[in-house]
């Protein structure tokens, strides 16, 4: 018997709608292209006789199990999720979605969008609304003061700017 773990801790339930459909389009995409043409290279290597040393029978098997790990996973989540379409009545705070500007004490700025925990990328500027920075930038204004914990330390950054348009 294993050790027991506890649950892990269930992101939150918000998500944009191009995050929507980035996991709609991979869920199809797993579905209609890549587990038939696995599903068809395990039939195909389990014709050649001996599964036990056919590497490529045993790797077609993992990797279908990947895959219907990864769907179920992906349908259970979208299940539950709330797409946040709309934009908030008061933009001069920061929501869900929002883009906000951040300023560090040098005087350097940097972007991110408020998302949820599916769709974070930091590098693309998209950080959670479970992480740290997240967690501190939600509920702020502009001119706000924004102290969080890094593994840096303890940061401290201005809030800038708040809009809730696409980028042109």
């Amino acid at each position: 018997m294993g050790r027991w773990r506890p649950p892990a801790v269930q992101g939150s339930k918000y998500i944009t709608p191009e995050g929507a459909r980035k996991l709609t389009e991979e869920v199809q995409y797993l579905w209609t292209v890549e587990r038939p043409d696995v599903t068809d290279r395990v039939a195909k290597a389990a014709a050649q006789g001996d599964r036990s040393e056919n590497a490529e029978y045993i790797y077609g098997k993992k990797r279908l199990r990947e895959i219907d790990s990864r769907l179920r996973f992906l349908t259970n989540r979208l299940d539950g999720m709330s797409v946040v379409d709309r934009i908030p009545e008061d933009q001069d705070k920061v929501y869900f979605g929002a883009f906000v500007t951040l300023e560090d004490e040098d005087g350097e700025e940097v972007e991110y969008r408020i998302v949820g925990p599916d769709e974070f990328n930091v590098a693309d500027g998209k950080i959670s609304m479970d992480s740290p920075l997240g967690k501190a930038i939600l509920g702020k204004r502009v001119n706000d003061e924004i102290k969080f914990s890094s593994p840096k330390g303890m940061n401290v950054l201005y809030i800038s700017k708040i809009r809730y348009l696409e980028k042109e």
